[in-house]
């Protein structure tokens, strides 16, 4: 039994922000309905892993569990788009979905309208540029919030270019925010009654998560500057350093432990240096230490720097792709990683990263076939055949 065991979602959001958030939703006990556009559905059903793997990433990972019911927005303004709906609404504790802003207002199923048919629904929108504003109406995606919100141009090395996460991490970060929102406003709901809604996007959450990087501009009225692979403005060692057949991250070395690490970068010499018993370095004196590092890292192997760095109480991660963190033991023991059934063969699965000792959460393992759930989910809240025929005579399901 999840912690959300009872309480229903409905998932009308597409690609990344909106379904994941639904998905941790589901794998902390809720029920979730996913609407989908029939005939294309969730377009995170159009990016294959290949040109000849049609297999869908982004779909697999932030639907699994939930179940599929076609649906076209574009016939949300028929008046049996509308009814369906409401009617949906009125047996929901929770609303999804992250249409451009004033999308769901022009089909007349805004927050207000809904709220008035159940006063408990909680509403949670999420955006590329927030509700309000000269950019509200604009379409958006990950990059975007990664570009307008900062982190492009944090993520720059050395005075060069602005440089794109690797992750869609503006659209996790927006789910995560989104999924607070949603939980704070079902705690709320439990003493008024009342549901509310709730709104996150992509540019306001990559603001926030960079909230103390940021707050240095704020301090200072400049921008923070790029050191190498460090961080702006913390002056310690941060550096990524090749050894001979990877690369590792150094968290420390300097500080009350570097006449141990002085020894195994093979300078005793340097044990004593007043400039590295300090923890936070001056620019000349880490150009000089990352010197003498990025000399010495590459005549051992990674297995053979772990042993020293861990056995001196250096602070240090391994660089891993996804192919070494895939194949720990580590990840599946933390259920970060969850081996599950599914139809095709056994599979694992990204799990979701919070423990919980009295409701812990489960993965799905299975995402819907598109409409896979139609009929079945119509004839829960008291549709009939005759209903469901006549709704697909009028196009508002697949």
């Amino acid at each position: 039994m999840g912690a959300l065991d009872g309480y229903n979602v409905l998932d009308l959001s597409i690609l990344v922000q909106g379904p994941q958030a639904a998905a941790t939703l589901h794998d902390m006990g809720a029920s979730v309905i996913k609407i989908e556009l029939p005939g294309m559905g969730d377009l995170a059903r159009v990016i294959p892993v290949s040109p000849d793997d049609p297999r869908n990433p982004y779909y697999e990972a932030c639907n699994r569990g939930k179940r599929s019911v076609t649906w076209s927005p574009l016939d949300l303004r028929t008046p049996g788009g509308k009814t369906a709906v409401e009617r949906f609404v009125a047996e929901t504790d929770v609303l999804i979905h992250n249409f451009v802003p004033g999308t769901m207002e022009a089909w007349g199923l805004s927050y207000e309208h809904l709220s008035a048919i159940n006063p408990r629904l909680v509403y949670a929108t999420g955006s590329s540029f927030g509700p309000v504003g000269d950019k509200a109406g604009r379409e958006g995606a990950d990059s975007t919030g990664q570009s307008e919100g900062g982190l492009m141009f944090a993520t720059r090395i050395d005075g060069g270019p602005p440089v794109m996460n690797g992750a869609v991490i503006a659209d996790h970060v927006g789910c995560q925010n989104m999924v607070t929102g949603i939980l704070a406003a079902l705690l709320h709901r439990q003493t008024t009654g009342r549901g509310q809604r709730v709104d996150v996007s992509l540019v306001g959450g990559m603001i926030y998560a960079q909230a103390s990087e940021m707050t240095y501009t704020l301090l200072t009225g400049r921008n923070p500057e790029r050191v190498d692979s460090g961080h702006a403005f913390v002056p310690t060692l941060l550096h990524t350093v090749e050894a001979a057949d990877g690369w590792i991250h150094l968290l420390s070395g300097t500080g009350p432990g570097w006449p141990i690490f002085a020894e195994l970068l093979d300078r005793p010499d340097l044990a004593g240096d007043e400039r590295f018993l300090a923890l936070m370095l001056s620019s000349e004196d880490r150009a000089e230490l990352v010197a003498i590092i990025d000399e010495v890292f590459p005549t051992r192997t990674l297995a053979e720097w772990e042993a020293v760095l861990t056995g001196a109480g250096v602070r240090y991660g391994l660089v891993r792709d996804y192919e070494a963190i895939v194949a720990d033991e580590a990840m599946y023991d933390n259920g970060y990683l969850r081996r599950v059934e599914h139809p095709d063969g056994d599979r694992v699965v990204i799990g979701t990263p919070i423990r919980m000792s009295e409701t812990p959460l489960e993965p799905g393992a299975v995402a819907p076939e598109l409409g896979q759930h139609t009929e079945e989910v119509l004839l829960e809240h008291g549709y009939t055949w005759d209903d469901i025929t006549a709704l697909r005579d009028e196009g508002v399901f697949g």
